[in-house]
C-alpha cells in the first residue's frame, strides 16, 4: 500500500480498523462484532440491534437476520438479469455483449465494439468504461478487473450475499442518454412499495444526488453526496418506472431498484439490498430516522 493509502487509512475514525480489515486481518471476527465496529467509527453511533429504529441501524439488522437465499442471486450482477426477466421481461435487462469470463485475461478485446461496458458480477465499483476503443487501455482495464476479480467484497462490510457469488466479468452494451451522460434513477421501495427516488447525475465528473418523493417533489436531506443546483424536471417515464419497481421489490422488505434510461427505454442496472452498506450520514440527521420508519422488521 502507498503512503498516500496508508494515510487515508489513518485519517479516519477508527484507521487502524480499517487498515487491518483492508489487509484480510479481522476475517475471523464474527459479523455482528465487525458491522458494530464499522457502524460506531462510520456514524458516531452505538448500533442498537435489540430496538433499531434508524434507516442505517435497520439495514445492518437484516444483514444479520434476512438470510434468503435469493439474495445471493440478485446481488450477482449477471445472475440478476435472469431474475429481472423472469419479473418484467427482458427489454428491461441491459443486453450482455461477451462473457462472463473467469478471468480478465479471457476476455478478446478486439472481438467487442468500439463501446462497452466491463463488469464484475461480484462486487461494488468492480466497473471499466470503453467510450473510445482507440484510447482505451486494454493493460489497464485487465489489471482493474484482475484486482476487483481477487477479493471478496463481503468482508468489507459484510453484506452476507456476496460471499457466495462466483467472481466473474462480462460485457454489457454501452448505455447514454440525451445528456451524453447516464443519469441513475434508483427506487427505494419498502414491502414493495416505492417510496421514495435517488437521481444521480454526473458520477464520473461532479456527482450529485438528489432525492424526491413518489411525486416528484425533491427532498431537501443529503446522504453522502451533495444535492444539485437545481432539481431535475420530472420524467416522462415516472410512472412505468414506479410500477416496474413495484413488481421487482415486491418479495423484500426493502431494496433499491436501480434504473438507466436511454434511447427510450428503461432498463435496470442491478437490485441494492443494502443501500450505502448502512454506514453512511445522512443530514439533516432526522431523515434516518425517517428512512428506517419505512421499514418493516415485523414482517421479516
Amino acid at each position: 500500500m502507498s503512503l498516500a493509502g496508508l494515510k487515508y487509512f489513518l485519517t479516519k475514525p477508527g484507521g487502524w480498523f480499517f487498515f487491518l480489515s483492508s489487509r484480510g486481518l479481522l476475517n475471523r471476527m464474527d459479523d455482528e462484532a465487525y458491522i458494530k465496529r464499522v457502524f460506531k467509527y462510520s456514524l458516531g453511533y452505538e448500533l442498537d440491534l435489540e430496538h433499531p429504529k434508524t434507516y442505517n441501524e435497520k439495514l445492518n439488522w437484516l444483514k444479520l437476520h434476512d438470510r434468503r437465499p435469493l439474495y445471493t442471486r440478485i446481488v450477482d450482477k449477471y445472475e440478476v438479469k435472469g431474475y429481472v426477466a423472469e419479473k418484467i421481461g427482458e427489454q428491461y435487462v441491459v443486453p450482455v455483449i461477451a462473457g462472463p469470463w473467469d478471468s480478465a485475461d479471457e476476455i478478446d478485446f478486439d472481438a467487442l465494439p468500439e463501446r462497452f461496458v466491463l463488469k464484475c458480477t461480484h462486487d461494488s465499483g468492480g466497473v471499466v468504461i470503453c467510450r473510445d476503443k482507440a484510447a482505451f487501455d486494454r493493460e489497464a482495464a485487465k489489471a482493474k478487473l484482475a484486482r476487483a476479480l481477487g477479493r471478496n467484497f463481503y468482508w468489507s462490510n459484510r453484506e452476507w450475499p456476496y460471499k457466495d457469488v462466483k467472481p466473474r466479468v462480462f460485457a454489457e452494451r454501452y448505455l447514454e442518454d440525451e445528456s451524453g451522460g447516464l443519469r441513475d434513477y434508483k427506487v427505494m421501495c419498502f414491502n414493495g412499495v416505492p417510496r421514495l427516488i435517488q437521481v444521480h447525475n454526473g458520477r464520473f465528473s461532479h456527482h450529485t444526488q438528489d432525492y424526491y418523493d413518489t411525486d416528484w417533489n425533491r427532498l431537501p436531506f443529503e446522504q453522502g453526496i451533495p444535492m444539485s443546483a437545481q432539481p431535475d424536471d420530472r420524467p416522462d417515464f415516472l410512472d412505468e418506472l414506479l410500477s416496474l419497481s413495484a413488481l421487482l421489490s415486491a418479495s423484500f422488505p426493502h431494496v433499491r431498484v436501480d434504473f438507466f434510461h436511454a434511447d427510450g427505454q428503461l432498463y435496470v442496472g442491478e437490485l441494492t439490498l443494502y443501500d450505502s452498506s448502512g454506514f453512511e450520514r445522512f443530514e439533516p440527521p432526522s431523515y434516518d430516522r425517517m428512512l428506517g420508519d419505512l421499514i418493516d422488521l415485523g414482517k421479516v
